[in-house]
């Protein structure tokens, strides 16, 4: 059966981005350092080739990410990727939520679907990610999934750092005490911890 993951890198204080967030400066400032376990020795944007680097733990956990058989995001993460150019990984359904149509740059690519409700988002996805899990991507998201009793699992990438400020995963989850089921921790490579959780009902 399909789990919603969330899948995050996250500062020790709990945060997702670094200050400073535009289009042009997704991460924020400071920001990539969250994502230096997945793209280790990046030098001059060339991704692919930090990925291909990772090994041991971390490439497990990146691994496990790229079998989800969909994604669900919102624009706050989609637009300054621009779009993961219509392929997030391996042709999935791409599910962004957002009340207004897909930006011209994005509106011709067959597999990304602008969602304006998360319920159905999450159930779309589900759908089309044909029994595999759905890769959850985005602070907001995230916390409108829990609210709504919508995400299943989180995945969280620990990485030995403190930004001080920038954007918190958690600030607005607007909701009573909620307890997780821990699934596993594994210690990967460069000091990160993968921390995978369960939401009770």
């Amino acid at each position: 059966m399909s789990s919603s993951v969330l899948y995050m890198s996250m500062s020790l204080d709990g945060y997702i981005a670094g200050p400073n967030e535009t289009v042009d400066n997704g991460l924020g400032d400071g920001g990539m350092r969250l994502h230096e376990w997945i793209f280790p020795g990046l030098q001059g944007g060339d991704f692919a080739g930090a990925v291909a680097r990772l090994r041991g733990v971390n490439r497990q956990v990146f691994d496990e990410g790229m079998t989800t058989g969909a994604v669900v995001a919102g624009r706050g993460t989609f637009e300054p990727a621009r779009g993961w150019g219509g392929d997030h990984h391996d042709g999935v359904q791409i599910y962004i939520l957002s009340r207004n149509p897909a930006p011209d740059w994005a509106a011709d690519w067959p597999n990304v679907h602008f969602v304006s409700d998360l319920a159905v988002a999450m159930q779309e996805a589900k759908s089309a990610a044909g029994g595999r899990n759905v890769l959850v991507h985005g602070a907001g998201i995230a916390q409108r999934a829990i609210a709504a009793g919508l995400l299943d699992e989180l995945e969280i990438h620990l990485v030995p750092v403190l930004l001080g400020e920038g954007r918190s995963l958690f600030d607005h989850l607007g909701l009573p005490q909620r307890e997780l089921e821990r699934v596993r921790v594994l210690e990967g490579e460069d000091g990160v911890v993968h921390l995978r959780y369960r939401v009770r009902r």
